[in-house]
């Protein structure tokens, strides 16, 4: 019999005190309103997953500016006084069910396909993503070139992830996630094919990811000690699954011990499957990689719907919390599931068709 205990023991994330180990991945659903507000169906959505049993839930990403940073059309975003507080609803139905709540803060750089503010896009550098735009996320055809992000611009979106964490702060949140992973904007600084600058945020490993250390201090620093801070990276992209750091175990070293050094709580590694070598030439994980690195807690997400794949991060010293995404998504009560042995449901594609939204089906049974 395998021992599930790990994932029920509780934790401490900075400030944030979690009931048991198992977390509920960031996953886009562009449900809110047109322009932003997070709704009470989003609010019904998330409950779902918190009376399920997950000790921490992070949400989908949210845009902290109203310049470049909305990624797609309906998603919810944290830059106004009344997305704030559209956002406080939401927090307020978590926590009585007994759950945590943090929120990721993304900023989509030049793999917006969305964006109700402006028409253009802003990287790095003037090199757009590789692949397509997602149909599911209202996307269509390749990803538009965008302008090289000006030092003024980054000033801004610095800003905008201050104002977004403190408006956090205000919502209710015990937590952000700033969202440096899966091929926006902070992710773009750190790939090498992507990020083509000759100034202090290009080139070297340490300068691309100066950028994404520099957000993590200002946001540290803004919301005091009383609020956790993290942030999500990856290897992989929306539109690039393939990508790896050319540096390899080096590379990694210089990230994740550069980010560990900014003072946040947390780093959130993502990967297909988050149990494999993050490179060939290694046995390590990305999620053990981190935690050797950094110094600080590691959330660890990827494929990791089998418990027994799930508690042996746990076990080994990989990880620190599990978060799952496809699979809450089919299992929204995982952790009910996993403590009374009982079977799980396959993923009904029909959460992502035509479009990737919150399905009424999704929602609460009424009371």
């Amino acid at each position: 019999m395998i021992d599930f205990t790990p994932l029920w023991s509780p934790f401490q994330i900075g400030s944030t005190h979690l009931d048991n180990r198992v977390a509920l991945a960031p996953m886009t659903r562009i449900s809110a309103t047109e322009d932003g507000l997070a709704t009470e169906r989003m609010a019904s959505y998330y409950r779902t997953f918190a009376r399920g049993g997950f000790g921490l839930l992070i949400t989908e990403g949210i845009y902290p500016d109203t310049a470049h940073s909305q990624g797609y059309h309906y998603q919810p975003g944290i830059a106004t006084e009344e997305q704030t507080r559209s956002w406080a609803t939401v927090v307020d139905g978590v926590h009585s069910a007994g759950a945590r709540m943090f929120a990721q803060l993304m900023h989509a750089g030049a793999q917006s396909q969305g964006n109700r503010f402006v028409t253009s896009s802003i990287g790095p550098s003037a090199v757009a993503p590789k692949g397509e735009q997602l149909a599911f996320y209202r996307g269509e055809g390749p990803y538009p070139v965008p302008a090289e992000i000006t030092p003024d611009q980054m000033t801004d979106v610095r800003k905008g992830f201050v104002t977004a964490a403190l408006n956090a702060k205000r919502a209710g949140f015990d937590g952000v996630e700033i969202h440096g992973a899966n091929g926006y904007l902070l992710d773009q600084f750190l790939t090498d094919y992507l990020n083509q600058r000759t100034d202090s945020y290009g080139g070297s490993p340490e300068n691309r990811v100066r950028f994404a250390a520099e957000i993590c201090r200002d946001v540290r620093d803004a919301v005091g000690p009383d609020m956790t801070v993290g942030i999500r990276i990856s290897q992989s992209k929306v539109s690039d699954n393939d990508h790896r750091w050319s540096g390899t175990g080096e590379e990694a070293e210089v990230i994740f011990s550069t980010l560990g050094a900014t003072g946040v709580d947390f780093i959130h590694t993502t990967e297909y499957q988050a149990s494999e070598p993050a490179f060939e030439d290694s046995e390590e994980t990305l999620a053990a990689l981190a935690k050797a690195h950094s110094g600080v807690t590691v959330i660890a997400n990827g494929k990791l719907d089998d418990p027994e794949t799930a508690v042996s991060m746990l076990r080994d010293g990989a990880a620190d919390v599990v978060a799952l995404g496809k699979a809450a998504l089919a299992n929204r009560n995982w952790p009910h599931l996993v403590r009374n042995n009982l079977e799980f449901d396959e993923l009904d594609p029909g959460v992502f068709a035509p479009l990737a939204d919150v399905k009424d089906w999704e929602l609460e049974p009424p009371a």
